[in-house]
């Protein structure tokens, strides 16, 4: 009997949370999660300030690259006097947030950790690692081809007018892309721990594809820099990609079949 007990108590202590917190040490633990967070984007905006320009100038170059390409004048212009500035400050958080995103989904694990058994917490490191790298993938890729070929197609069309494009609309513009498929890249590791708890299943993502797919192009029109069906193409297929890669992640990572695994192991 002393020996069964030994055998299974590391199985139970595996099995139970690290701790249990009540809803409003949920929000001060939010709290002090977000406020970290902010502080670091803050610093990180603070050491990219010192760059601005230089970041502006490869913020800049998609644009005028395609203004060169169909002989227009090569400048941007401003309507106010404050613009230069609160396009550099835009300029430096958006550098400041991908240098500190390291830290930021640090803090970010730290907050959803709590709620894991501890034998997921070994998933720290993967999830720190694939976080990190598909926002950034997201927002190269927006930046190399989504956003050149957004500009392409606008600025093409108009030719025959002379373009006064504004420093503020051009940087919402590019915020917009950038960011916007740097999250929409995130969407396995959303997966991930939505099968992580239970809430979906690779079956259930699979059998519901044509919602999926739906969804996805809803999000492409939305997001999209132009109207036209072939820029909602090029936002919609890195997301059906991701989709198909969400799904073996569920299915790797669902309590199912981690049980079945476990089951087949011990058997």
């Amino acid at each position: 009997m002393p020996e069964a007990v030994t055998e299974l108590e590391p199985q139970e202590s595996e099995r139970e949370p690290m701790t249990s917190m009540s809803f409003l040490e949920h929000l001060e633990e939010l709290r002090t999660r977000i406020f970290h967070s902010l502080i670091a984007v803050a610093a990180g905006m603070g050491v990219c300030w010192w760059y601005h320009q230089a970041l502006f100038g490869y913020m800049q170059k998609p644009i005028l690259d395609v203004l060169r390409q169909n002989g227009l004048p090569q400048k941007l212009v401003y309507l106010t006097p404050a613009e230069p500035f609160n396009l550099y400050l835009k300029v430096s958080a958006l550098a400041g947030l991908f240098l500190t995103s390291p830290y930021v989904l640090y803090q970010v694990w730290l907050f959803i950790s709590p709620g894991l058994y501890r034998k997921e917490k070994r998933y720290a490191i993967p999830f720190m690692v694939s976080t990190i790298f598909l926002f950034t993938a997201g927002g190269y890729f927006g930046y190399r081809l989504v956003y050149p070929a957004a500009l392409k197609f606008l600025i093409g069309i108009g030719t025959q007018f002379t373009p006064m494009i504004t420093i503020h609309e051009y940087t919402d513009l590019f915020l917009t892309v950038i960011l916007g498929l740097g999250l929409v890249f995130e969407m396995p590791i959303l997966i991930f721990f939505l099968a992580l708890m239970g809430v979906v299943s690779a079956g259930w993502m699979w059998r519901n594809i044509r919602y999926g797919i739906l969804a996805i192009f809803i999000i492409a029109g939305a997001l999209a820099p132009t109207p036209d069906i072939s820029s909602m193409c090029v936002f919609a297929a890195p997301m059906l990609v991701l989709y198909l890669v969400s799904i073996g992640v569920a299915y790797i990572v669902h309590p199912t079949q981690r049980q079945a695994r476990a089951a087949k192991k011990n058997a």
